[in-house]
């Protein structure tokens, strides 16, 4: 694209949030704060159910509008976090009304011409946008943040991951039924499942998501495709199982890497603590190790556990957490956006 297409950097930019009640949207509102972003108007959407309310941000009180195309008018950037569907319906929608679109849903994820980006992995992918980028999935952003910095060393040949992964990243409503579950159970009551198809509290599920024929469910064949697009890695192997636990906040990984050449553990701690937005909490003899109570709230990728894998002489073992809401979500969001202004890659309103 001609750099003509773009206007000068943008002291503030006009912000829409599609999805500003959900589980996503209230972490996103506060990074917004957090982070200080430079924004002139902020107009926020949500369900019907949300509307009318007033959200607290940057000290004054937000309404939460009907979404509409008016909502879009004028805007510079809208970030949605709702479900493809609705973001297949609104997001067009904003385009046209010359918004870029920051997309937290997995409908544009695998499109060849929409950039799936992770800032710190792969941010000249922006460049390409065409008034859309999308999120890689919560689980997929905390992986690459944590490969990347040994591919890019040592390039991976095959990668096996287990995950263990939050109620949150179903929504506030998963939340809200694993305190009722909980309570339940506690009370010697019956567990009630509405959200999932089985009680997830004192539970495991092995199941996110629906199952495709090749016996993966959509989420673990989402880890396998979007780590390949993100790292630029089309023959790169991987392998992942997805599982619900009964945790509110974070996701935690079990991430088997095989190299093309051997790789100590020393040299992956290394390259891991030098990279941005990655923290290597690793000293076992202390009982230290990646946690995920202790990574919710927080903006890195946290990994340690990293060992060599006995059971290849090319392979190391490492145990990945990360905050879903943040890093995982409205925390790469905003880091888009940012990178975005910082680039000058915000269409000129000519362009749009």
């Amino acid at each position: 694209m001609s750099t003509s297409r773009y206007r000068a950097s943008v002291r503030k930019a006009n912000i829409v949030v599609l999805g500003a009640t959900g589980a996503v949207g209230t972490v996103f509102l506060r990074v917004l704060e957090e982070r200080k972003f430079p924004v002139a108007r902020l107009r926020l959407c949500a369900s019907p159910r949300s509307v009318g309310r007033r959200l607290r941000v940057f000290s004054q009180e937000v309404p939460v509008e009907a979404t509409t195309p008016a909502v879009f008018e004028g805007a510079d950037i809208a970030f949605i976090s709702v479900s493809g569907d609705i973001s297949r319906q609104w997001a067009p929608v904003a385009m046209r009304a010359g918004a870029l679109v920051i997309d937290d849903s997995s409908a544009y994820r695998m499109e060849p011409q929409v950039p799936l980006v992770v800032p710190e992995v792969n941010a000249g992918d922006l460049a390409h946008h065409r008034g859309l980028v999308s999120i890689p999935n919560c689980s997929t952003t905390q992986m690459v943040m944590a490969l990347y910095p040994l591919h890019r060393a040592n390039p991976i040949q095959r990668v096996i991951v287990d995950t263990f992964q939050s109620v949150s990243g179903t929504g506030s409503r998963a939340q809200q039924e694993l305190t009722e579950q909980s309570r339940a159970v506690l009370a010697g009551d019956a567990a009630v499942s509405r959200v999932y198809p089985h009680q997830i509290a004192f539970n495991v599920l092995p199941h996110i998501e629906g199952f495709l024929e090749n016996g993966y469910t959509k989420e673990e064949w989402k880890m396998v495709e979007e780590t390949r697009k993100i790292m630029h890695a089309p023959e790169l192997a991987v392998s992942a199982t997805c599982v619900r636990v009964p945790v509110y906040v974070s996701h935690s990984e079990a991430v088997h890497v095989e190299f093309q050449d051997p790789m100590s553990p020393q040299e992956a701690r290394s390259l891991l603590a030098a990279f941005p937005g990655v923290t290597v909490v690793d000293d076992p003899s202390g009982s230290r190790y990646p946690l995920a109570w202790e990574a919710a709230g927080k903006d890195d990728v946290f990994v340690g556990r990293i060992r060599q894998d006995a059971s290849h002489p090319r392979g190391l073992a490492l145990w990945v957490v990360a905050d879903n809401l943040r890093k995982g979500a409205a925390l790469n969001a905003i880091q888009i956006a940012e990178e975005v202004l910082k680039r000058d890659l915000l269409l000129s309103r000519t362009a749009r």
